[in-house]
C-alpha cells in the first residue's frame, strides 16, 4: 500500500543527515515560512482566530510567533498555518499546484516545540512532509485542481509527515497517521472566488489535521492503509484518472523540497509570469504607465480562471486580478505589500490602465500547465512602439530561483516591521544555522 511505502521512507529520511543542499533547502523553506507568517498575524483570519481562541492562549509550548503567545499544538498549527498564507508570499510547489509550507511547517513546528526537539530533527521533519505530500499533489493533478483547493488537501499529508515523524519512529504509526489525514482532506476553489477568509483557513486546517492525526496514531489511532489507491479513496474520489505510478519515485534520492518556488510578488501565484514579463519590459524601455496605450496578455486558462478578475475591489480579490497586479507593476514597479493597501487599490492610473488590459487563454500555454507558468506580452505604446516579451517561468521558480541573499532580504523586509529590525536580524541568523539549535524552545518564538 502507498501509505506504507510512504511511511517507510519518512521514518528512514527521520534517521538520515540530510545532504548539505538539502538542508540548506529545507532552511530556505523556513526561513520563506516566517517570512509569510509575520505580516500575515496581523491581518484576518488571524485576528479572528485569536479572539475566537482566546481561551486557549497561553496554555501550551507551542508557539505563535508575531502573536506573543502559545497554544496547544493543534491550535497552534490552525492559527499558524492560517496566518502564513493569509498575504499570499507563501511558498509553492508548481507540479502540484501546492504550497507545501504553511501547512507542514506550521504542524511541524507546533510539534517540534511541544516535544523540545532539535533543529536538525525538525528539517529533516519538513524535509520528509515535502517529498511526500508534494509527490501525492503530482499524482492527482491537473484534474484535483478543478475543484479542490491543493493547499487544504494534500497539505494535509506534509502536515501528517511531518508531525508523525516528530512523535514516533514506528513506521506503522506513521503510515496511520497519513491515512487518518487523508480522510480529513478537504478545501474547495469556492472559497477564493470570492472576499472570504476561508482560503487561509484551508491552510490551517491542512496543519491542524496533520498534528491531531500524528498525536492519535502516536497513542494507537489507526486509519484505512489504502485511503489514497482504494476504490472510494482519495484518488477515486478526487482527482481523475489520478496515477500513482511514480509517487515514490526518487524518493530519498530526488528532493522535490530544492525546487520550490518563492514568492517575489504579494499575490496569487499565477499572476506572477504577466507581472514578471511587465517588470521585464519596463526595465529594458523605461517606459511610465502614462505612456501605455494598452495591454496584451496571453497566458494559460487556469490562471484565468483563478486570477482574471478584471474590476477587484478588496485587497483579496486584487490579489486575484492579473490586470490589476500588472498595473500595479507599470506604476510602481513592483507588486509588494504595499500594492494592497487602500490608496494604491484606488490609485487612478491604475484603475485606468486596468481598463485597457486584456487578458486571453494561449492554448500552448495551457496545455504546459502545471510543470510550466509562461505568459506572452504585448505593450502597446502611445508613440505607436509596440514591445513583446516571452515570459517562459516565474522570478523564483528553479528556472530562476532567488538566492540566499534575496530571501535573507524577503524576510527581513516583511518581519522587521512586525517584530522589529533587531529581533528579525537575530531571529534569521538563527534559522540559517539552525542545525547548531539543540532544542527549539531556545529561539524563544513565543516572544516575538
Amino acid at each position: 500500500m502507498i501509505t506504507t511505502q510512504l511511511a517507510e521512507y519518512a521514518v528512514a529520511q527521520m534517521a538520515e543527515e540530510l545532504p548539505p543542499e538539502i538542508a540548506n533547502a529545507a532552511k530556505r523553506a523556513l526561513i520563506d515560512w516566517f517570512a509569510a507568517l509575520f505580516p500575515g498575524t496581523k491581518v484576518d483570519p488571524a485576528l479572528t482566530l485569536l479572539r475566537s481562541h482566546s481561551r486557549e492562549l497561553g496554555r501550551g509550548d507551542a508557539s505563535l510567533p508575531g502573536l506573543r503567545s502559545t497554544a496547544f499544538g493543534g491550535t497552534a498549527a490552525w492559527i499558524n498555518g492560517s496566518a502564513s498564507h493569509a498575504v499570499e508570499f507563501d511558498d509553492i510547489f508548481r507540479d502540484a499546484i501546492y504550497h507545501p509550507g504553511c501547512p507542514t511547517i506550521a504542524a511541524a513546528l507546533a510539534v517540534a516545540e511541544e516535544r523540545s526537539v532539535s533543529g536538525e530533527k525538525l528539517l529533516r521533519a519538513i524535509t520528509a512532509g515535502y517529498e511526500v505530500s508534494t509527490r501525492i499533489g503530482v499524482a492527482v493533478q491537473p484534474s484535483h485542481y478543478k475543484f479542490f483547493h491543493t493547499t487544504g488537501t494534500v497539505g494535509c499529508f506534509g502536515a501528517a509527515i511531518a508531525s508523525s515523524t516528530l512523535c514516533s519512529q514506528d513506521q506503522l504509526a506513521v503510515a496511520h497517521a497519513l491515512a487518518t489525514s487523508a480522510t480529513f482532506a478537504a478545501g474547495l476553489q469556492q472559497a477564493f472566488r470570492s472576499d472570504a477568509m476561508t482560503k487561509a483557513l484551508h491552510a490551517g486546517h491542512a496543519a491542524w489535521v496533520g498534528v491531531v492525526a500524528a498525536q492519535g496514531a502516536a497513542s494507537g489511532l489507526t486509519g484505512a492503509l489504502d485511503i489514497l489507491e482504494g476504490p472510494a479513496g482519495f484518488g477515486a474520489a478526487m482527482a481523475q484518472n489520478a496515477n500513482w505510478s511514480n509517487v515514490v519515485s526518487g524518493l530519498g534520492e530526488r528532493f522535490n523540497i530544492a525546487s520550490v518556488t518563492v514568492k517575489n510578488h504579494g499575490c496569487c501565484g499565477h499572476t506572477f509570469a504577466p507581472i514578471d514579463a511587465l517588470l521585464a519590459l519596463r526595465k529594458s524601455h523605461c517606459f511610465t504607465i502614462d505612456q501605455i496605450e494598452s495591454i496584451d496578455l496571453r497566458t494559460y486558462q487556469v490562471a484565468i480562471d483563478v486570477a482574471g478578475n478584471p474590476d477587484p475591489k478588496s485587497a483579496f480579490e486584487c490579489k486575484f486580478s492579473i490586470p490589476f497586479v500588472v498595473a500595479q507593476a507599470a506604476k510602481f514597479g513592483a507588486v509588494r505589500l504595499a500594492a494592497f493597501e487602500h490608496d494604491r487599490i484606488n490609485d487612478r492610473d491604475v484603475r485606468s490602465l486596468m481598463k485597457r488590459v486584456a487578458v486571453v487563454a494561449d492554448p500552448e500555454l495551457t496545455s504546459s500547465f502545471p510543470n510550466a507558468r509562461a505568459a506572452k506580452i504585448e505593450v502597446r505604446l502611445k508613440d505607436g512602439q509596440c514591445l513583446r516579451h516571452f515570459q517562459p517561468y516565474r522570478v523564483g521558480d528553479p528556472e530562476q530561483p532567488l538566492s540566499d541573499s534575496q530571501l535573507s532580504d524577503k524576510f527581513i523586509e516583511l518581519a522587521s516591521p512586525v517584530i522589529g529590525g533587531l529581533p528579525a536580524e537575530r531571529l534569521l541568523a538563527r534559522l540559517w544555522s539552525l542545525e547548531s539549535c539543540s532544542d527549539l524552545r531556545e529561539l524563544g518564538l513565543s516572544t516575538i
